[in-house]
């Protein structure tokens, strides 16, 4: 698409009746579809040619104007426009309606208020009875001499018993008022009159009335002037009469002159300010609410379709609409017929109903059944729902050059390399093959025979797999990468491309080192092959998507292509050090006479041997001598860049120890002797090897020392045999004692509970403590086991302590004991217990290799299947929070260089605060970041990090080390940027280690790295230890939900906290448990229940927010009492703390662009002289815009308001783009507030430029195609 055809903004509003007329091609007027003999549209029907455009491209209906040439000419014989047949997609038509009729959005109060019911102030079940025909509004008080006992807009209600009452007794007052001052004797006219309401009074007195009441009112109307009306024509003479300016200056007012709280009454003045604004501002008339004609939609958008066996199956929409029209009809002939007003509000009602079911079927009482007696798929479903339009045809779509297959290693493969089956790249690559078969130039530009003449041709020897197709294939597969993409796409390494080579057979083979970014293993997983087609896709592919570029991890900056497995046991074997083996000492004179001793097995490659440092011209030693190394050692530094320092000692990758380098003329073979072995390189060293490469050397050379890596790992992973029996699993038999002081303590604990010493919940837990204990030393013993000499060599011991498969807990249940199961448990507890019993409490003692007992099997069946069925919950609870976490950032990109923004956050190591440990260290949380002020050291002259300067791991370490333990930084939460943020607030790019680049989508990566690892948190809240007390608090996943969608912490595990400045004086005796802070101006008691732990004691000095007991915090409360900025800190740390313990790592950046979407809005209490108006919810930064330019330019009052924070449940549909919040949920609510304030997307994220299919502004998408093809065919070059 060229940018100059680029759609850059849309509105919704509400279309007038003359604006739908306007719109519409023609009047539908019958009902009929399609005609059952002929199969041609209906003229005047749902389908007419004539209003919608011929079926048949450049046709017209009657078969008299066929082809091309005739295009633009009506014919005259049946109306239809000679044009394409796609315009059926588009043209619309519409229906005239013989009464109006109020559109249901506007009158039904879920989900959002209904905007009738605000504008004209009557409840929203009141509309609805007046819209249904069931009660009458007065329209008109009325200016006559008589009392007025009806109100205008009063609902005269005689449905219902109770009201029924009161309004008869008031419809009897005007009516005895009125016939008393009528003279019966004056005239027989008047006589008549006066009967007539004497009559009409004397009826209502009792409970059934033998006239209709519309006579009653035409009676008190003629004498009055009162008016009364029923229906949707009642609404619409209401919000006629509706001024606007006059209701938002009463009510705007009204709100000054209050307190802005949380009641039901104020949220509703707010509310109804809100859409009285939106009216005023957007041009929409409240009038046009109510419709007087529809729109029919475009009849491809609803089709008919043949089905095999000559039956006929439609589009519900088509039901809706003829439904529509019969009704219609049948009302105007009730209209022409004069007929009483009961049969014609009738009609009306059933007209009304018919409406609603085609906006919105679903939200009605009774919706319109189909034939298998399921409700009737309406517009509103249609657009709604991951089925709808918005979720599953504007945001995702089907792509053609596409091919899926089972994965399996493929070990050869380079790592930008991928091996896909040659007949799935006949079938991907086939029309660029095709075009090679016919092409009639050389890559010359020479002419030359094609090797055949027409695409059917070319297509017969694809089909055939003939031999002339193949170095055609070879070449075609050359000119463009693939990308491969696993589900479920977690995060950006999901995707990722490749250049394909052609293997035999049905399956993909993947480079064994980008599996840990795919999450993939070869077990039988399946990836989709996905084809880029333009010159920019390819380049964008090549040079950015590629493999071999994607080396680190977003999520911490972590290699992301560590060797694993086979690989990391192979190399973990070469760098074996062993004594007394076969050569040691040999003293070598070149890496090729190792390599040939070597081979001809004159020595290992465990050996400890000697190499003079000559050898390795470009490494640096501490001084030139001779290298004590091993064989293996020399192997594995020979693929390593040469002038990277000789990697020797795993605990010191930075120098070769000077211990290592013997001087020449010394006894090199006595330092051999004497030697104590290195340990070997485990899965860490490799990984800090990668990190190392990254460091230090271009980004090309890393991938290629990988895949050397690689190629070394397997195949000294082969030569090492490693295997696994029964046998190698360690023999340990100390366990009974442990048991048998458990036992006993158990049984104390029973009787105990049974004399009423201990309750049921302290019992539990106890019992439970008790076999975690024993579990725990069963568990150290055998790690003490396997780290004696004995099993040095034992293959199992190998592969754990190497880090390629296994641990020490799976030691424990093959050898120790199996331990504690978990059973299942209602979380969401009904009991008084106040703890979660989510384990059995009777454990498992044998181990594996004894074999289990009857029982013990069951439970321990019984807790593996809760395991499995814990992970399917889990996996689908997370990907609804990436969901939702992608929502609220979407449109978070990098759009500015510097903000300029004077604010920053303190930061400081976030610590544990039960057990005193770091979860996060300072150091690393300053890393990358970029300081608001000079940092200097504690005695004020020397600056470690100026201001603006990028704190690196030296410099972060040196802060730290000068005991500096706050330093204000910048953070995206206090970024000025107008749209997105800027590169200054958020720092580094942890993929690249550069600054970040300017329109990177930094909200997805940021969601991608919080949603990714979300699948791997627990979902059960374990115990946190200790007996007494121990607190039970949400962790892992449920706990992050809490933050994320403030949601309140439940009675028990909530904390108190302290609403003011003070001292503590703590109170724990029989008299009661109770806190009290107190200071100069105030004191206040804080009751603390039984089971409560106190957090702090007498005399500490607390400030508001402080924590008095254990447990989480109610954010709202927080917010109140301590401010934002208090607030941000806290979810930040805490969001930390779930992942943290854990053992996933997550920089602290991304929590912030999350929380940032989470905390950036504020509601007005004061206008002052702004634009806002009261309780009106505005972006921070605008907020703060308009209050500089209100003080600083004009010197006017600005306006005051207070922070909000939303959960991630409602942050989406804050952003500011009415279409990607649409997307997301409510879709009704949000088009609906949309269209009555008439917004306008300026397409600014990525979502609405999807949608419009756009180039989503963001990374390329920003960039000059031509740039884009540039650096895809540098990055080009650089593939070995």
């Amino acid at each position: 698409m060229s940018k100059s055809s680029r759609i850059t903004s849309i509105q919704i509003g509400l279309a007038s009746p003359e604006k739908i007329r306007q719109w519409s091609k023609g009047e539908v007027t019958k009902s009929e579809t399609i005609n059952y003999k002929s199969l041609k549209p209906e003229k005047g029907g749902l389908f007419d040619e004539s209003i919608f455009g011929p079926m048949k491209d450049y046709e017209c209906s009657c078969g008299k104007y066929k082809k091309i040439k005739f295009r633009g000419k009506v014919c005259e014989k049946c109306g239809v426009e000679i044009t394409e047949s796609i315009v059926r997609r588009e043209r619309v038509g519409h229906i005239e309606l013989a009464a109006p009729i109020a559109h249901i959005w506007m009158t039904k109060e879920l989900p959002c208020p209904s905007k009738i019911s605000l504008v004209l102030d009557i409840s929203y079940k009141e509309v609805e009875q007046v819209v249904y025909f069931v009660n009458y509004i007065v329209l008109d008080e009325g200016d006559s001499k008589f009392a007025k006992n009806f109100k205008f807009k009063e609902v005269i209600d005689l449905s219902s018993q109770k009201a029924s009452k009161e309004t008869r007794s008031k419809l009897r007052k005007t009516l005895r008022e009125i016939y008393q001052t009528i003279d019966p004797e004056s005239s027989v006219e008047n006589k008549i009159k006066h009967n007539m309401g004497k009559t009409f009074y004397d009826t209502l007195g009792e409970s059934n009335m033998p006239f209709s009441i519309e006579e009653v009112f035409n009676y008190i109307s003629r004498y009055t002037g009162m008016k009364f009306g029923i229906g949707a024509e009642a609404i619409l003479e209401l919000l006629q009469k509706t001024d606007l300016d006059s209701e938002y200056d009463s009510i705007n007012k009204r709100l000054k002159s209050q307190e802005i709280t949380n009641d039901a009454k104020t949220k509703k003045l707010v509310r109804r300010l809100e859409a009285i604004k939106w009216l005023k501002d957007s041009n929409n008339k409240p009038e046009w609410m109510i419709l007087k004609n529809i729109v029919v939609t475009p009849p491809d958008t609803r089709p008919i379709i043949q089905l095999e066996g000559g039956k006929f199956t439609t589009s519900d929409i088509n039901s809706f609409y003829r439904k529509i029209i019969i009704r219609n009809e049948r009302l105007k002939r009730v209209i022409q017929n004069r007929a009483p007003s009961i049969i014609l509000n009738n009609e009306k009602r059933l007209l009304q109903e018919s409406v609603d079911a085609l906006f919105d079927n679903s939200s009605r009482k009774k919706p319109l059944l189909g034939k298998d007696k399921r409700p009737l798929k309406s517009l509103s479903e249609h657009l709604k729902g991951k089925q709808g339009l918005f979720r599953q045809n504007l945001l995702g779509k089907r792509v053609d050059y596409s091919g899926r297959s089972v994965i399996v290693i493929g070990p050869e493969l380079k790592m930008y390399q991928v091996g896909i089956p040659a007949i799935m790249i006949l079938k991907l690559f086939k029309p660029f093959i095709i075009h090679e078969l016919i092409k009639k130039t050389d890559d010359k530009g020479q002419p030359k025979d094609p090797i055949v003449s027409n695409i059917k041709s070319a297509e017969k020897l694809i089909l055939n797999q003939a031999n002339e197709i193949w170095p055609i294939v070879e070449k075609v597969i050359k000119q463009r990468p693939v990308l491969l993409n696993r589900a479920p796409t977690l995060h950006r390494l999901g995707i990722q491309a490749f250049e394909p080579i052609m293997i035999e057979g049905k399956a993909i083979r993947l480079h064994p080192l980008v599996t840990t970014a795919f999450n993939a293993d070869f077990d039988g997983d399946q990836m989709a092959v996905h084809v880029p087609l333009s010159p920019e896709a390819v380049a964008e592919a090549r040079s950015i998507i590629l493999a071999s570029w994607h080396i680190l991890g977003p999520k911490d900056g972590k290699p992301i292509i560590t060797p694993t497995q086979d690989m990391v046991l192979g190399n973990y074997y070469l760098t074996m050090e062993k004594k007394k083996m076969v050569g040691e000492g040999i003293l070598f004179s070149s890496i090729d006479e190792v390599k040939s001793i070597y081979a001809l097995k004159k020595v290992h490659c465990h050996s400890i041997v000697g190499i003079p440092t000559s050898v390795f011209p470009k490494k640096k030693f501490p001084h030139d001598g001779i290298l004590i190394t091993t064989v293996g050692k020399i192997i594995l530094n020979e693929l390593l860049p040469e002038d990277m320092v000789y990697l020797n000692n795993p605990k010191n990758l930075e120098t070769v120890d000077p211990a290592d380098v013997v001087k020449f003329g010394e006894d090199f073979r006595k330092v051999i002797k004497d030697k104590t072995p290195y340990a070997p390189f485990s899965k860490k060293t490799l990984s800090e090897i990668v990190n190392k490469l990254h460091q230090n050397y271009d980004l090309q050379i890393v991938p290629k020392t990988m895949d050397k890596i690689k190629d070394l790992g397997f195949e000294y992973s082969t030569k090492s045999a490693t295997t696994i029996s029964a046998f190698d699993v360690p023999t340990y038999t100390d366990k009974q004692k442990y048991f048998d002081v458990a036992d006993k303590k158990v049984e104390e604990y029973k009787k105990q509970y049974q004399k009423g010493l201990l309750t049921e919940d302290e019992r539990y837990k106890r019992v439970v403590d008790t076999w975690q204990k024993v579990t725990e030393n069963v568990s150290n013993d055998i790690a003490d086991l396997i780290k004696k000499p004995e099993y040095k060599e034992n293959s199992i011991v190998i592969m754990a302590d190497s880090g390629a498969r296994g641990n020490n807990s799976n030691f424990t249940q093959l050898s120790g004991m199996r331990g504690l199961m978990s059973k299942s448990y209602n979380y969401d507890q009904k009991q008084k217990s106040k703890i979660i019993k989510d384990t059995i409490e009777v454990p498992i003692k044998n181990s594996f290799i004894e074999g289990l007992t009857i029982s013990e099997y069951f439970n321990s069946s019984y807790g593996a299947r809760k395991g499995m069925t814990d992970t399917a919950m889990k996996t689908s609870k997370s990907g609804y929070m990436t969901r939702k976490l992608v929502d609220a950032t979407q449109d978070v990109i990098v759009n500015e260089e510097d903000c300029g923004t004077k604010r920053g956050i303190i930061l400081e190591a976030i610590i544990d605060t039960k057990t005193g440990a770091d979860i996060e260290k300072l150091e690393d949380r300053l890393i990358n970041r970029f300081p608001l002020h000079d940092v200097t050291k504690p005695n004020g002259k020397t600056v470690i990090a100026k201001a603006g300067e990028l704190i690196t791991k030296e410099k972060a370490k040196e802060i730290v080390d000068a005991g500096i333990t706050q330093v204000e930084v910048r953070s995206v939460l206090h970024c000025k940027a107008e749209y997105g943020i800027c590169q200054k607030c958020f720092g580094t790019d942890l993929t690249t280690n550069k600054l970040v680049e300017k329109y990177t989508a930094i909200g997805v990566i940021a969601a991608q790295s919080i949603g990714e690892p979300g699948t791997q948190l627990t979902m059960r809240t374990f115990h946190t230890g200790g007996v007494s007390g121990g607190s039970n608090i949400a962790q892992g996943f449920e706990r992050l939900k809490q933050l994320f969608d403030i949601i309140l912490p439940k009675e028990w595990e909530k904390a108190i906290i302290s609403e003011i400045k003070g001292k503590v004086t703590v109170n724990d005796d029989d008299k009661g448990r109770y806190v009290i802070v107190k200071n100069k101006k105030e004191s206040i008691t804080y009751d603390i229940d039984i089971d409560s732990q106190i957090k702090v004691k007498t005399g500490d000095e607390v400030v508001p927010g402080s924590k008095l007991t254990e447990g989480s915090i109610n954010i709202k409360d927080l917010l109140k009492v301590a401010g934002i900025e208090v607030v941000r800190n806290y979810i930040v740390k805490e969001v930390q703390k779930v992942y943290r313990i854990q053992g996933i790592e997550i920089a602290d950046k991304y929590v912030e662009v999350i929380i940032r979407q989470l905390t950036n809005k504020v509601q007005i209490q004061d206008a002052g002289d702004s634009k806002f108006f009261v309780g009106q919810i505005v972006d921070i930064n605008i907020f703060r815009k308009e209050n500089q330019k209100l003080v600083l330019n004009d010197k006017k009052s600005p306006a005051t308001a207070v922070n909000l924070i939303f959960g991630l449940d409602e942050a989406p549909s804050k952003t500011g783009s009415f279409l990607a919040a649409a997307s997301f949920q409510d879709t009704k609510k949000i088009l609906t507030d949309a269209s009555v304030k008439s917004e306008i997307d300026n397409l600014n994220g990525l979502k609405e430029n999807v949608i419009f299919g756009n180039l989503i502004p963001c990374g390329t998408g920003k960039k000059d195609s031509n740039e884009i093809i540039k650096l895809g065919d540098e990055m080009y070059k650089y593939e070995y």
